[in-house]
């Protein structure tokens, strides 16, 4: 798989709606392993009956016997378990995408994900964490996320799955109960095991220089290719979703690692459409034996019954009750670029600490009503968040909770002075964004001054003379021990 919160709607996104379901939503097609298995059913059949008969085994304990109902009894006896995080309405699932043998930096995940699913409102919300983000590694520093897998398989062979879900269990404060690692030959196999998928491409994508698999060591023309596909519903092989989802020089607002999360995204969406609507009679059986026939390729933790369960969750899931977000550097986005040893590109966390971004996990599915965030959405608000007290991760976590309101925060930091018991908002605009100042008040509780205060003039003029290009935010609001309330 691929080169592996918040970030504005995609261009189209408020179209999503309005676009016609993909051809294989209306016309649905028997794959090839739905015919082997009922071929397989009958051929077992024939040789049960047969073996019964010159036998002095009872048919009972041949039935025992055969493979297929040794798998039927293990879903029947994890019919009534639950999957790890239903009790408590909340399954953690890791989904982590490499190059794999013969790549260079074979281990390195250039894909990481978080799924997680809330089975009680049938909800997916699906988070994508960028590969250059720094983290603490046990007895290691501080590494780029993406060498986790690698420095475990290094130690212990078969290890990096299960050592990736643990360390970004503990960067977001959540239990991680399941990863599943692919590696690129391992994703096109899957693909193509459902016959393709189709996938709606929001922006043309142009890249004249995706690398040619395999062909590093030939001239620069002959390494590079020009990867093209237009806007619209398009149905995609394995090659062309992994090349779509890898693509990261590409012209415009595609040519990015977050525009590369965000069509990741979109490519593991319709891998799960695809999956489902196949109708398959036994569909954790046919994923099981796609994962087994590419173990090489393929790591996971799921028992086959854990398998049944998760299809059984996912199933009646639309893409409306689909959360997507990713860790980028947006005005909005709660990472910030910076240069590390040797001059190596890394991401970090805006607020200085991962509290920030450990809110936004664990709050995931508390999104307010979409009219109330569409109303601030049009006024297109900018909001600047300060924390006036001692209290850490404050300004993070109230932040967070403002921009799921549809507030674009520009910034947040720790005001000079940290005395405040009453949040403070300072309406720039004079009034002008009446219905966003209502709700900004509604949502704090804070009281409202259209005048800044002496300090705070003199405040942000020093933090302007060390930042060029800054634009004033419609608010500044200033936070006291009230908003930790």
């Amino acid at each position: 798989m691929p080169d592996l919160k918040i970030i504005p709607p995609l261009p189209n996104e408020e179209k999503s709606a309005n676009i016609p379901a993909p051809e294989y939503a209306k016309k649905k097609k028997w794959p090839k392993r739905a015919v082997y298995f009922f071929i397989f059913a009958g051929v077992s059949v024939v040789f049960f009956f047969s073996q019964a008969i010159i036998s002095d085994h009872s048919s009972y304990s041949w039935i025992k016997r055969m493979p297929i109902v040794k798998q039927f009894n293990t879903l029947v006896e994890g019919a009534d378990k639950k999957l790890k995080g239903e009790n408590e309405d909340r399954v953690n699932i890791l989904l982590l995408g490499m190059g794999g043998k013969g790549h260079d930096g074979a281990y390195l995940t250039d894909t990481i994900m978080l799924a997680s699913i809330k089975p009680s409102e049938g909800k997916v919300f699906l988070l994508s964490i960028p590969r250059d983000l720094v983290v603490p590694v046990e007895g290691q520093g501080w590494k780029k996320i993406n060498s986790i897998n690698s420095l475990a398989e290094m130690k212990e062979p078969g290890s990096g799955g299960r050592a990736t879900a643990d360390a970004i269990g503990d960067l977001l404060d959540l239990p991680v109960h399941y990863y599943l690692r692919v590696d690129f030959e391992g994703f096109i196999n899957i693909v193509d095991e459902l016959d393709g998928i189709n996938v709606y491409v929001e922006n043309t994508l142009d890249d004249y220089s995706y690398p040619v698999l395999g062909n590093e060591d030939a001239a620069w023309n002959s390494r590079y290719e020009h990867l093209h596909v237009d806007t619209g519903w398009q149905e995609m092989d394995g090659s062309l979703a992994l090349k779509f989802s890898r693509s990261r020089h590409a012209y415009g607002s595609e040519g990015s690692d977050f525009a590369r999360a965000r069509r990741q995204q979109k490519v593991i969406e319709a891998v799960k459409d695809k999956a489902l609507s196949l109708n398959m009679v036994f569909k954790p059986m046919a994923i099981k034996n796609i994962i087994d026939a590419l173990n090489e390729h393929v790591s996971v933790n799921f028992e086959l019954w854990e398998i049944y369960r998760l299809y059984d969750l996912a199933k009646n899931i639309s893409k409306e009750n689909i959360i997507n977000k990713v860790l980028d550097t947006s005005a909005e986005g709660l990472l910030v670029s910076g240069t590390g040893q040797e001059g190596a590109y890394i991401l970090s966390p805006r607020s200085g600490d991962f509290a920030e971004i450990q809110y936004l996990a664990q709050s995931a599915f508390s999104a307010p009503p979409a009219a109330e965030s569409g109303k601030v959405s049009t006024e297109k608000t900018t909001i600047e968040v300060k924390n006036g007290t001692w209290i850490n991760g404050l300004a993070g976590q109230v932040s967070v909770d403002l921009e799921r309101y549809g507030f674009v925060v520009t910034k947040i930091s720790n005001s000079s002075r940290q005395n405040f018991q009453k949040s403070v908002i300072y309406d720039l605009t004079f009034g002008d964004k009446k219905e966003s100042l209502r709700m900004l008040k509604e949502k704090t509780g804070a009281n409202v001054s259209f005048n800044l205060p002496d300090w705070l003039t003199e405040e942000l003029k020093m933090e302007n003379e060390k930042t060029a290009n800054i634009v004033q935010p419609d608010f500044i609001i200033i936070l006291g021990t009230d908003a930790n309330e």
